[in-house]
């Protein structure tokens, strides 16, 4: 398969699962990006269009952020940074959204350690 075809149907799965996915105030959206070397969580309250909480291997409150990547053991703490994140914020319920991955592996690590954290989905 062509690399235009595949990024375009790629494109094609987040749009047809994000009109599903809406975060609201309550249950604001937890969304996880993988990219090669890093991971990102925001938590996003769709109906006012604003980042409620964040976490990343890249945030300066990260400790030890030089030695995380995008494996399954830096998955598994920035789940438990973004839960202690949204905590603070005051969210404990929210929708997940995975953006097309599949539940296994980095994303299954993270959605883990963010319910141990206290978050419900």
């Amino acid at each position: 398969m062509q690399h235009a075809k595949k990024k375009k149907l790629k494109q094609l799965r987040k749009w047809r699962i994000r009109k599903k996915v809406v975060g609201t105030t309550e249950r604001p959206r937890m969304s996880v990006v993988f990219s090669n070397e890093h991971i990102y969580v925001q938590f996003i309250d769709d109906s006012k269009g604003v980042t409620v909480a964040s976490a990343s291997t890249r945030a300066k409150v990260t400790p030890s952020r030089e030695t995380l990547g995008a494996n399954v053991v830096s998955a598994t703490k920035v789940g438990k940074l973004a839960a202690e994140a949204a905590k603070g914020k005051g969210v404990n319920k929210v929708v997940f959204d995975r953006r097309g991955a599949r539940y296994h592996g980095k994303v299954k690590a993270l959605a883990n350690a963010a319910r141990e954290a206290g978050l419900q989905f």
